[in-house]
């Protein structure tokens, strides 16, 4: 594909300008210098595939590898399994006569993907992470870094004496700040079949021992999600960051939940803006008390000098 940054070890500075930034134009199989126009290398062998496919179903017909290694299941994706439609390679029905065969087959690759007691353990750790990343709506990114994290307190020894789904609930809730999607305490614990009480204790035990380095969550990344679940304008959604961000030049947000600081900012932007919403309606949707964002409310128009009034 034409544009795409060269880095081949060979060849890293351009040997007429001594500019780093070297491009790789796939469709003429040359290597550009971005800076002088210089061709650096030619006849680039092509790693793609020899076949092109004009759609989704002509790419599943002509591939020929699998899946790429995901860390969100025990083996990586790395086994195989045997379908349950009764079909075989061809799209033909199995005879009735092979069917108990099949059935035993299936049963027995099942048995088989799963070794020992720490596979046994991933396994059931992972399908609960993929559950409770379905029910908060997280993006893949944020369930391959959770899954990371669980591995990682596994290799540690770190699961001993904890509950599965405790680890599982504080390994989420750090990819979430990791990966800038937040949430909340409550609502990591909400989905979880343990309490909010022993997921934030979890997630400190995994972070102290994993030497896990996370910034301090900021009310501009609640932002988005609380605005489209209010049914706020991008305008809206934009006046309420600015907000934030005065506030933070300020340090009014410090020692302040960032919650509740996102809720109240986006109260006052929905007022600004002719957007008005109740404040029983943004506490809803933050996990916040009214009171909450009353306080935040008027600790930022007093301080800001917004001329805004409830």
């Amino acid at each position: 594909m034409q544009g795409d940054v060269y880095d081949k070890d060979k060849q890293t500075v351009c040997p007429e300008c001594g500019s780093t930034e070297l491009i790789g134009d796939y469709e003429r199989a040359e290597v550009v210098c971005a800076h002088c126009g210089l061709v650096i290398d030619e006849n680039l062998v092509d790693m793609g595939p020899e076949w092109r496919a004009f759609d989704h179903e002509q790419r599943d017909k002509r591939t020929r590898v699998g899946a790429p290694i995901t860390y969100t299941i025990h083996d990586k994706g790395l086994s195989t399994m045997i379908d349950w439609r009764n079909k075989d390679i061809y799209g033909r029905d199995i005879p009735a006569r092979n069917r108990a065969q099949w059935y035993r087959l299936r049963k027995w690759q099942r048995k088989i993907r799963i070794s020992g007691a720490t596979e046994r353990n991933l396994a059931f750790a992972l399908s609960e992470l993929d559950r409770d990343s379905s029910r908060l709506g997280l993006p893949r990114s944020v369930r391959e870094a959770a899954s990371v994290v669980y591995r990682s307190a596994v290799d540690n020894k770190l699961i001993r004496g904890r509950s599965i789904e405790g680890v599982v609930a504080a390994s989420l809730y750090a990819a979430c700040r990791r990966c800038n999607v937040p949430r909340t305490l409550d609502e990591i614990a909400e989905v979880s079949r343990v309490t909010k009480k022993e997921v934030g204790r979890t997630y400190r035990f995994l972070t102290r021992e994993l030497n896990i380095k996370l910034p301090p969550t900021s009310p501009v990344d609640y932002v988005p999600r609380f605005a489209s679940e209010l049914g706020l304008s991008g305008e809206a959604q934009s006046r309420a960051i600015e907000i934030i961000e005065k506030a933070m030049e300020k340090g009014l947000t410090s020692g302040r939940g960032p919650t509740g600081v996102a809720a109240a900012a986006l109260y006052i932007a929905s007022v600004l803006l002719g957007e008005r919403k109740t404040q029983r309606d943004v506490a809803d949707i933050a996990g916040v008390t009214e009171v909450t964002i009353r306080n935040r409310y008027k600790e930022l128009t007093e301080q800001l000098e917004m001329g805004v009034t409830l």
